[in-house]
C-alpha cells in the first residue's frame, strides 16, 4: 500500500511539474515576443495553437460537454459570426468548437490585459474596440474588414456589446453588421446556452453547454440589406431558439 501510495504521489508530482513548465513555456511565448501595444494583422499559426491546446484542456478538466447542432450549416470560406453573449467563457467555447475557422473576436480591450492569454490573442488578431468612441470603433471596423478580405480569419462580434446578467438578449447594436456589410462576408448566426454555468458548477459538477449554429446568412443578403433590418432579423432568429426569449413571450402574452 505505501508502495501505491508513493508511485500516486510521484505521478501527480510529475504531472504538476509538467503543468509548471508548459505554463513557463507560455509565459516565455507571450512575454518575450508579442508586443502588448501591437494590434497583429497576420494570424500566427503556432500561437493559435497556444490559443487552441490550453482550451481544451481547461475545458476538459471543468468537466464541460459541449452538445453541437448545425455544424452542416458553416459556410466555406470567411464570414462574420454573431451570438448572444451571457458569459466570458461563451468566446473560448465557440472558438473551441469552430476551431478550423480561426475566429478573432473584436472584443473590450480589458481582455487583452488578462495574464499570457490577452497577449496570445493579439497574435490570432483579435481586435480591440472602445465602445466610447466612434471614431476608434470605426478604424476597428476597417481592421476587421481588412482581416475579412485577407482571407486571415473570421470575426466574432456579439451585437449586444456586454454580457446579459439575466441571459435575455440586451439591445442589438446594428453597427456590429457593417463589418459583415464591408466585407462582403456571409453572417452565421449562433446561440450559446450554459456558459454562465460554469463558474458555478466547478469543481463540483460538470457543465453541459448548447451551442446551435442556427442560420447563415449569405454576403450578397447582407450586402443588400440595411444593418438595422439585419439586427432585427438576427435577433429575431436567436430569440425564436433561446427558451429565456420563449418564456418572456409567454409572460408577455399573459400579462395582456
Amino acid at each position: 500500500m505505501e508502495i501505491v501510495l508513493k508511485i500516486v504521489l510521484y505521478v501527480l508530482g510529475g504531472l504538476f511539474g509538467l503543468a509548471l513548465l508548459y505554463l513557463a513555456f507560455l509565459a516565455v511565448c507571450a512575454y518575450c515576443f508579442v508586443d502588448p501595444k501591437k494590434e497583429y494583422l497576420k494570424n500566427s499559426r503556432f500561437y493559435r495553437r497556444l490559443l487552441y491546446d490550453p482550451t481544451s484542456i481547461a475545458l476538459f478538466f471543468a468537466r464541460v460537454r459541449i452538445k453541437v447542432t448545425g455544424l452542416e450549416k458553416m459556410p466555406e470560406g470567411r464570414f462574420v459570426i454573431v451570438s448572444n453573449h451571457r458569459s466570458n467563457f461563451d468566446p473560448i467555447v465557440t472558438w473551441h468548437v469552430l476551431e478550423k475557422y480561426d475566429i478573432a473576436y473584436i472584443s473590450k480591450f480589458e481582455n487583452f490585459k488578462v495574464p499570457i492569454w490577452g497577449r496570445i490573442i493579439r497574435k490570432c488578431c483579435f481586435l480591440g474596440i472602445n465602445r466610447t468612441d466612434a471614431r476608434e470603433g470605426l478604424k476597428t471596423i476597417i481592421k476587421a474588414v481588412k482581416l475579412l478580405k485577407e482571407k486571415e480569419v473570421s470575426i466574432g462580434i456579439y451585437p449586444e456589446g456586454t454580457r446579459s446578467k439575466n441571459c435575455r438578449l440586451s439591445e442589438f447594436h446594428a453597427g456590429s453588421f457593417k463589418t459583415a456589410q464591408q466585407a462582403g462576408v456571409p453572417v452565421v448566426v449562433v446561440t450559446v446556452q450554459g456558459t454562465e454555468l460554469i463558474h458555478r458548477h466547478f469543481p463540483l459538477k460538470s457543465t453541459t453547454v448548447k451551442l446551435d449554429i442556427l442560420d447563415v446568412i449569405p454576403a450578397d443578403e447582407v450586402k443588400a440589406t440595411k444593418t438595422s433590418e439585419l439586427s432585427e432579423r438576427v435577433k429575431k432568429i436567436m430569440a425564436d431558439n433561446l427558451p429565456e426569449e420563449n418564456e418572456k413571450r409567454e409572460g408577455d402574452g399573459e400579462e395582456k
